[in-house]
């Protein structure tokens, strides 16, 4: 063989190394971005989940501030009825 082909088979060796080793390297590269996109995916979830449950929170302290000032209009309603009362009895 003369040294023009044992050059060539080096450089080709080579070369199929640097492939192997870069196919190797994607293959990693591919595998952790498809892990990386399950744990996106898990975060939107549960990002979704906080969403439902901020709404459903605000539902709820929306119904108790309701509730809340209809309590107060009667409070208010019977603090005047008494205060007619008593009146009357002292009267």
């Amino acid at each position: 063989m003369s040294d023009n082909t044992k050059q060539l088979e080096s450089i080709i060796e080579r070369i199929g190394e640097a492939v192997l080793a870069t196919t190797d390297t994607v293959e990693s590269i591919a595998h952790r971005l498809h892990q990386i996109s399950d744990k996106i995916e898990q975060q939107d979830h549960q990002i979704q989940q906080q969403g439902y449950q901020i709404f459903a929170l605000t539902e709820s302290i929306q119904t108790l501030v309701d509730s809340q000032a209809e309590s107060r209009e009667q409070l208010t309603q019977l603090t005047k009825l008494l205060e007619i009362l008593v009146t009357k009895i002292n009267s």
